[in-house]
């Protein structure tokens, strides 16, 4: 799909839901505007806040792309019949497993599920790390670990927990974790810093937020720990998008896609997040794991969508007291 040419006179315009930040969504979204000429009206939101949106806003939504940090709120717009089914053109520059399975939304990053852990602190405790996501209840690992229960990522892995383990099993991790005196933070931000202060000694979550921690200060005690092929720990989220059924333009909607598929674009969130790159020929940063390395759950992301037991679950476990 061939780009108009700089400087071309066109009043094409699309509408932009976006759940990812408007610092990193904003530069590569004026780019695509300088090398179209289409303009692009982004609204920035809460990734579930702004799928809901969509939903209660049926027909009459303005938005022709959405734009979410995670698979669920994807998967929900799916269900709703909010999404129009994507190319072959776009589908096929990403394998199967950053698709979904009906062609309705494409990944545009991936996001590990990650123990970030304090090295020194570990070798002063003389432990080893963790062979699974289970593993944590052990109690060796008694007041050492932490998680973030009202973070949407932590929200979606325990949503694949449920998926793979079943309720019961899932359930009894959460309260097994919390008897072994889990330590709550906010966010992952938080967590992060948690970690590298020694308030704890290792945490659940994204892969990324460690390479802020690295761009204050490269030799920063803290470090990642990827579990083991196959383990529900192991999950890889994306960051996504879809074309609104509703949309008057998707001609103009798959484009922008195609944009944010293509190699600049790909190297841009690269660099800019040290996320994964969903397509071939991208440059990773050499201190991640390849992803052809990491041998996720089987799980379609789609139904990371099922998020209102996991809600509930959280709640009566007592992750949120």
């Amino acid at each position: 799909m061939a780009l108009a040419p700089v400087g071309a006179q066109n009043t094409e315009s699309l509408v932009l839901y976006s759940g990812r930040n408007e610092e990193l969504i904003q530069p590569i979204i004026d780019r695509f505007i300088e090398e179209t000429g289409v303009q692009v009206d982004v609204r920035y939101g809460n990734t579930a806040g702004l799928a809901n949106q969509i939903i209660e806003e049926g027909a009459n939504s303005p938005a022709d792309v959405y734009l979410g940090q995670d698979a669920g709120a994807l998967g929900a717009l799916a269900q709703a019949g909010a999404l129009a089914p994507l190319p072959d053109d776009i589908l096929e520059r990403v394998s199967p497993v950053f698709r979904s399975p009906d062609g309705l939304w494409v990944a545009l990053s991936g996001r590990a599920r990650v123990l970030v852990y304090n090295p020194p602190l570990l070798e002063e405790l003389g432990l080893p790390l963790p062979d699974s996501i289970a593993d944590l209840t052990d109690p060796m690992y008694r007041g050492l670990v932490a998680w973030p229960p009202t973070n949407a990522s932590f929200q979606s892995q325990v949503t694949a927990l449920r998926l793979l383990l079943g309720e019961d099993e899932t359930l009894a991790w959460l309260q097994d974790m919390i008897a072994n005196d889990v330590i709550p933070f906010s966010n992952n931000t938080a967590l992060n810093q948690g970690v590298l202060a020694g308030e704890a000694v290792m945490g659940l979550t994204n892969h990324y937020y460690i390479f802020r921690i690295y761009n204050e200060d490269p030799d920063a005690p803290i470090a990642l720990h990827f579990f083991p092929a196959g383990d529900p720990g192991s999950l890889i989220n994306i960051a996504g998008a879809g074309v609104l059924a509703t949309s008057d333009q998707p001609g103009l909607a798959q484009r922008l896609l195609l944009y944010l598929l293509g190699t600049p674009a790909q190297q841009y969130f690269a660099d800019m997040t040290v996320e994964y790159p969903v397509i071939d020929g991208v440059a990773l940063d050499e201190r991640l794991t390849p992803l052809d390395q990491i041998e996720p759950p089987d799980i379609d992301l789609s139904d990371l969508a099922d998020l209102e037991p996991t809600l509930d679950m959280i709640e009566d476990s007592g992750a949120l007291d």
